[in-house]
């Protein structure tokens, strides 16, 4: 028995069948009844609840575009909730797997949704799906929300890919236009009034309109003429290679030596007996077996374990159980083994192996914190690392610390001096600096020409997604800070790299194409 009047009934229709099958949950054969002329293509409230269906779609495609783009820092988003929560996990990659799948499902309704209405046929959404919709809809806005506030530099990203995929987003945004012609098309059509006629079809045709025209107004530094692009940024190593070996390590850096860094990255601390060496955190939990050798002193800040302390710490157990990088390929047994083994780095070491390699180096410097002997002494103490006990060669040190760079410049003469932050020029031209080090979301054209200009090369850091490497050497960057040495290097040219004119046929084609088969599918 039929409790209620069917809005689809189907005899001998295998694909529409189907199709309502999927969408509405109702898989038996009826009499087939078609939408007639002037009528809605289905009842008030699903009429009202398909802009809600239209949204989901939109928005969970907003926010799988954002956070796809943003895999170029996965791991700092995974860390960054490690410190909150305590225990290692890849966050990262289970939201882009949620991301796709709940917008990929909300494609398929909407797909549906308009193979049936292409067919004339009256929609009804089954309500687990219309319960499905609404659970779409909430994460991805939910999501959004909590990116533009916990991440906020994440829209600098986003605007950034812009500038490599808009010509490419707009192909996409065209093809989707030419799909939705044919239900358009047939809904105008049937519409018994001219008005309701002009309401369907003149919004369509606006946005085509707009699409059409935007590449006017559309920028890409990878769009340029042939023999215009600079040389490729070179690539320094971020805390070595630590998709290959565990950070700050021997391994680490031995690792990006061999895959032709041209520089090593590290992050210095000094010992509570007053030897630097190389650890990023404050402290040693995240990247030792603390908890295995001192679990009383977990929470302990590095700077206050003595020299003989650390060297009793294992430095890269940590690395082959958490896997801190999404898409790690697997190591062999042999760099198994050797990961195994690896211990605390000091600077001296460092230095001596960048030195022996000829390779750049750029450090940060950590200042001990209060009741700590060497407070006061830092600075002279890492100077006498580098000028008496390394004796690294002076053309090679990027000196990043800007506390003291006066006293520096007179004991250190031949460091390449280098400014974490833009500034005017007359200014780092005034204190001798060479070069920035800046964070990829400053990553301009402009800015990178004129300091080009008065002979300041820029480094911009982290970057590890080849689109943003691309996007780098396109702007024309003199080299960038990766924790993917490995893969960069084998780029040989920017992708999304064209010239003015195959744009130009690439936007024109796509238009004149997609204007031909949309007035075909309104003439038929």
């Amino acid at each position: 028995v039929v409790r209620r009047r069917l809005l689809q009934r189907y005899e001998h229709q295998p694909f529409i069948s189907c199709l309502a099958g999927f969408y509405s949950c109702r898989w038996k054969r009826y009499q087939r009844e078609r939408t007639e002329p002037g009528k809605c293509c289905c009842s008030m409230r699903e009429c009202m609840f398909f802009p809600l269906l239209v949204a989901a779609f939109c928005f969970s495609l907003v926010f799988l575009y954002t956070w796809g783009e943003g895999k170029n820092d996965y791991n700092g988003f995974d860390w960054y909730n490690y410190g909150n929560l305590g225990f290692w996990f890849l966050w990262s990659l289970v939201i882009l797997i949620v991301a796709a799948v709940l917008f990929a499902y909300i494609s398929f309704l909407l797909v549906l949704a308009m193979c049936l209405l292409a067919e004339g046929q009256q929609l009804y959404l089954h309500w687990s799906h219309k319960i499905g919709t609404f659970l779409v809809l909430i994460f991805s806005i939910s999501s959004l929300f909590a990116l533009s506030i916990l991440w906020r530099d994440h829209r600098k990203t986003v605007r950034l890919s812009f500038q490599v995929t808009a010509p490419y987003l707009h192909i996409g945004a065209i093809a989707i236009m030419v799909l939705l012609a044919w239900p358009v098309a047939l809904h105008a059509i049937r519409a018994d009034k001219k008005v309701t006629q002009v309401i369907i079809v003149a919004p369509y045709l606006a946005i085509l309109l707009f699409l059409f025209l935007i590449p006017l107004g559309m920028y890409s530094p990878c769009i340029r003429e042939m023999g215009t692009l600079g040389p490729k940024p070179a690539l320094i190593g971020h805390r070595g290679a630590p998709m290959l070996a565990p950070e700050n390590t021997e391994m680490s850096f031995l690792k990006t030596i061999e895959h032709g860094g041209d520089g090593l990255e590290t992050d210095v601390t000094i010992s509570y007996d007053g030897v630097p060496f190389l650890m990023h955190d404050d402290t040693l939990r995240r990247t030792t077996n603390i908890q295995e050798v001192y679990p009383n002193d977990t929470g302990k800040a590095a700077s206050f374990f003595s020299w003989d302390a650390l060297q009793k710490l294992n430095a890269g157990t940590w690395f082959l159980k958490n896997k801190p990088f999404v898409g790690m390929g697997s190591l062999s047994k042999a760099d198994q083994n050797q990961a195994m083994n690896q211990s605390i780095y000091t600077l001296s070491s460092f230095l001596r192996l960048a030195d022996s390699h000829n390779k750049l180096v750029i450090f940060d410097l950590y200042r001990p914190p209060e009741k700590h002997p060497y407070r006061n002494l830092w600075i002279r103490q890492i100077l006498d690392v580098i000028l008496k006990e390394s004796k690294i060669k002076r053309h090679l040190v990027l000196w990043l610390h800007n506390g003291v760079r006066s006293f520096v410049q007179s004991v250190a003469p031949g460091f390449q001096h280098t400014m974490g932050r833009k500034a005017p020029i007359e200014d780092l031209l005034k204190h001798n600096i060479v070069k920035l080090n800046l964070v990829y979301t400053d990553m301009s054209s402009e800015d990178i020409r004129k300091y080009a200009e008065a002979n300041i090369t820029t480094n911009f850091y982290v970057v590890n997604e080849p689109w943003l490497y691309s996007l780098a050497w396109c702007c024309g960057a003199h080299s960038v800070t990766t924790n993917a040495v490995h893969l960069l290097k084998d780029l040989s040219q920017p992708l999304f790299l064209m010239t003015p004119q195959q744009y130009n046929i690439m936007w024109i084609l796509t238009d004149l194409t997609s204007a031909f088969l949309i007035s075909l599918i309104f003439a038929l």
